[in-house]
Order: structure tokens, then sequence, then C-alpha cells
């Protein structure tokens, strides 16, 4: 027996099948090869110096943990009465982190942790680390390639 598609059976298939090739090509997409990796910058403003770090190596993909974030003056002096908050996502793929990690603990000299970090994919991720504090809101947006 033959399957008969009908134009509505076409209409409908068209679509479903755009994404699903999207998806894959977003998916096996290489990330720019000019991005910068570095986990220690300059905030947009100039404000702060933000550093990442992790004790994981290599940086766990499908678990849950910690990273710690040390925030400085740009003279290099701990920064104090800051308030940090963590966001990111995969630029390719439109989508933000899985967790909603969060500032839990201030473990002074700058360094704070970061509780509930979770990235679900190989592929290229962004942290945007943004800082308020006395000398303003400034942020940081660090690259990693997992």
């Amino acid at each position: 027996m033959r399957a008969k598609f009908s134009r509505r059976h076409l209409l409908w298939l068209a679509p479903l099948a755009a994404f699903a090739v999207a998806g894959f090509a977003a998916r096996t997409m290489a990330p720019p090869s000019e991005l910068d990796l570095a986990l220690s910058k300059s905030t947009e403003h100039g404000l702060y110096v933000a550093s990442l770090a992790t004790e994981q190596s290599p940086i766990p993909v499908g678990t849950i943990h910690s990273w710690t974030v040390k925030v400085t003056t740009a003279d290099g002096k701990p920064a104090d009465g800051i308030a940090i908050a963590i966001n990111g996502g995969m630029p390719q793929h439109g989508h933000g982190l899985p967790t909603k990690p969060e500032v839990t603990s201030d473990l002074g000299e700058g360094r704070h942790l970061i509780e509930g970090m979770k990235f679900n994919m190989t592929g290229w991720w962004t942290l945007t680390v943004s800082i308020n504090g006395p000398r303003g809101g400034d942020k940081a947006t660090f690259n990693l390639v997992l």
C-alpha cells in the first residue's frame, strides 16, 4: 500500500524539517575562531576586574558544580560592598543556562562562591558577571568552549 501525502501534510512537514535541520546545524556549528577565552578581564566600563575559576577540569557537562568569582577594583583592591549576578547561555543555540546560578558566600579578599552552575551540553557558552557596587554597575562576559 502506498502512502498518500496531501498538500496539507506537506505544509505541516516542511517547517518541521526546516526546524530539524536548523537544530542539527546549531549543534554541529563550531564556535567562532576569534573568541577571547580569558577568565580574567576588565568589566565593560573599566570599573572592576572580574576573574572566574572552577576547580574541576575539564569543566563538567551535565552536573551541577560551583565556581568562584573574584572582583577587584581597577587598581587591584578587593571590591567591597558589591552585589553580583550570574547569567549566561549558548549564543549559537539561543538559550540560557539550564539553572539559575547565584552567589552564595563571600569568601573574602574579593572572592565569592557561585553555586548551581550547570552546562547541559558541549559547545560555546557565555557567562556574564554583573556587578553593582559603590563605583556603579558594570559587567564582564566570558566565553567558554566545552
